[in-house]
C-alpha cells in the first residue's frame, strides 16, 4: 500500500474553498480547512502534482506535526520528536522562519532559535555529527503557532506559487496571479463569451483566464524547492510534468486585453507570449470608458486603479463614477470589478448582485459582481456564507 503523507496548502484569505475543490479534483483527501490553509493527505507524488496544479494556493508544505507549546521547553521537545532526518540530509541547509498568533510564545527570533536547536539536536543524534556545513540543498522549515498550538512545516514550493514564471514585466501594484485566477474562476469564463479586461496592465487577468480554459497547469513554467529533496525521487516530477502536458488542450476562448497606456499593452502582449496564450488574446490600446459590445455577449473582469496607482481616493472615485456612466450601455454584459473601496457601488451608481471579500496580499478588497441587466435585477440577499445571493419570493 502506498505511503500517505500530510500536506498543507496555504492561500490568500477567501480562497480556501477553491483550493479545497482543486485538492478534491486531484484525488486527495481533505483533512482540515482553516483561514488561509487547507490540510490534506496524499502519496509522495502529491507534492509534485499539488505544486504544479494548485491554481489558487500560495505554497505547498509537508506537515511534520502539531503539538501544544506554551513554553520554550515544550516547543523544543515537540520539535525534536519529529522525523526531520527523512527530509534533511547531513549537508543540507535548513533555515527556520515562522509566526505566532494569540499564543503565550510571542518572540519570533527566540522561537526560531529554539526550533533550529531542536532540529540540530535531532539530526546530530541521527547522523552522529555535532556540526552541520549546510552547503547542500535548502530545506525551509516554518512554524506556525496559533492559540498555543504549534505546527511545524517544510516548504516544498520555494518561491510562492503565484510567481508562475511567465510574467517577465509588471506595472505598478500588480495583482497576484493566484488572486487573478480566482477572479476568473468566479466570473466563469466560457468559449462563446468574449472576456475583456479594460485595465489589463501586465495582462495577468486575461492570461490566467486563458491558462484555465486551456487546462494549463499553472506551475508548468517554473521549478520547485522540493525537486532537490532527499526523499523525493526525480520520477515523480517527471511523471507529473508529463501528465500536465497530456492534459493541456486548445480551447476556442477569446479575450481582449486593453489599456489606455500603449506601453502596458505591449507588456501584456509579451507576458502572454511567455505563457503561450497570445493566440487567444487581442491586445490594443483603448480607454476603458470606450468599450462597446458590438452586439456580442461578453464579460468584463478588471482591477481598476486604486491605492498607489491613483494619486487620491477622490480621483479613483471619479473614475468609478465615469465607469458606471459609460458601462451601463453594455446591455446584459456581466461585469466583475475588484476594488479596495467599500464605497465603490455608490460611485459606480449600481448595486452589485454579489460582493465577495478577498485579499490582495494583506490589502482587503471587494469583488463586485454585476451579472443581471440594470433595471431588470431581482432583489438579492446574502446567504449565510455571504457569497451567494438567493431570490426573494
Amino acid at each position: 500500500m502506498e505511503e500517505m503523507i500530510e500536506l498543507c496548502a496555504t492561500c490568500l484569505f477567501g480562497l480556501e474553498k477553491f483550493v479545497g475543490e482543486e485538492i478534491d479534483a486531484l484525488g486527495y483527501e481533505r483533512v482540515e480547512t482553516q483561514d488561509g490553509r487547507v490540510t490534506f493527505r496524499g502519496p509522495l507524488s502529491a507534492i509534485a502534482r499539488a505544486n504544479l496544479w494548485l491554481r489558487f494556493a500560495e505554497r505547498v508544505f509537508i506537515k511534520m506535526g502539531s503539538f501544544t507549546a506554551t513554553s520554550f521547553e515544550e516547543l523544543f521537545q515537540g520539535t525534536k520528536n519529529l522525523p526531520w532526518e527523512r527530509w534533511i540530509g547531513p549537508d543540507d541547509a535548513f533555515p527556520v522562519k515562522g509566526h505566532s498568533v494569540r499564543s503565550a510564545l510571542k518572540s519570533i527570533p527566540d522561537m526560531q532559535s529554539i526550533v533550529k536547536k531542536a532540529v540540530v539536536s535531532r539530526l546530530g543524534e541521527e547522523y552522529g555529527i555535532s556540526w552541520f556545513r549546510e552547503e547542500a540543498a535548502r530545506v525551509q522549515i516554518e512554524f506556525f503557532v496559533l492559540n498555543d498550538r504549534a505546527t511545524l512545516l517544510i516548504d516544498t514550493s520555494g518561491d510562492a506559487l503565484y510567481k508562475r514564471g511567465y510574467r517577465k514585466q509588471t506595472g505598478p501594484a500588480p495583482i497576484r496571479e493566484t488572486l487573478a485566477a480566482a477572479l476568473c474562476r468566479i466570473a466563469r469564463p466560457r468559449e462563446d463569451v468574449l472576456f475583456w479586461d479594460p485595465f489589463c496592465g501586465s495582462g495577468t487577468i486575461p492570461i490566467e483566464a486563458c491558462l484555465m480554459m486551456d487546462n494549463v497547469a499553472p506551475g508548468s513554467f517554473r521549478s520547485f524547492l522540493a525537486e532537490d529533496f532527499l526523499d523525493l525521487p526525480e520520477s515523480i516530477w517527471k511523471e507529473a510534468r508529463e501528465e500536465a502536458r497530456d492534459l493541456m488542450k486548445k480551447s476556442a476562448f477569446e479575450a481582449f486585453a486593453t489599456d489606455i497606456d500603449p506601453a502596458m499593452v505591449d507588456m501584456a502582449r509579451a507576458n502572454a507570449a511567455s505563457a503561450g496564450v497570445e493566440e487567444h488574446i487581442r491586445f490594443f490600446p483603448k480607454n476603458a470608458l470606450g468599450i462597446e459590445t458590438h452586439g456580442r455577449r461578453g464579460t468584463v473582469v478588471c482591477n481598476p486603479p486604486y491605492g498607489e496607482r491613483m494619486e487620491t481616493l477622490d480621483k479613483a472615485r471619479e473614475l468609478y463614477s465615469a465607469m458606471g456612466g459609460h458601462w451601463k450601455n453594455l446591455d446584459r454584459w456581466q461585469i466583475y470589478v475588484i476594488c479596495a473601496d467599500d464605497q465603490f457601488q455608490r460611485y459606480f451608481n449600481r448595486r452589485a448582485d454579489n460582493v465577495r471579500k478577498l485579499y490582495n496580499g494583506m490589502l482587503k478588497c471587494f469583488y463586485y459582481q454585476f451579472y443581471k441587466a440594470p433595471g431588470q435585477r431581482e432583489v438579492s440577499h446574502r446567504s449565510h456564507e455571504g457569497n451567494r445571493p438567493f431570490r426573494k419570493k
